[in-house]
């Protein structure tokens, strides 16, 4: 079983409130509340990077896509390889509806 570093009262209780949302526009409602803007660029930028990771694209190349820097790049590309899966359960139920492109398919239209 995983057990996060940071696991707390707060923390369960904010995977609970994230948990209760029910549409994308709930999700983009309790965003705007909670987060700034920069927080919100920063963390669609981190999960753009990771799904290009997983295409295979390169960091120059992603790092040209995106805005992101080389260590924003390798930071996100350490937690796909070694972190604790959270990026990859998301990417791979994103890829199984259909939301995001798939590996194999990006590879082949190379």
């Amino acid at each position: 079983m995983y057990t996060p570093r940071f696991m707390n009262e707060q923390t369960d209780l904010l995977m609970e409130a994230l948990l209760t949302l029910e549409t994308q526009q709930e999700g983009y409602r309790l965003m705007e509340d909670m987060l700034t803007i920069q927080e919100l660029k920063s963390i669609t930028q981190r999960l753009e990077v990771a799904i290009l990771l997983r295409q295979k694209v390169t960091y120059s190349e992603i790092a040209q896509r995106t805005g992101a820097s080389t260590a924003t790049i390798s930071r996100v590309n350490r937690s796909l390889q070694y972190g604790a899966d959270g990026y990859n359960l998301v990417l791979d139920r994103l890829e199984s509806s259909g939301k995001i492109q798939q590996k194999e398919e990006k590879d082949n239209d190379v």
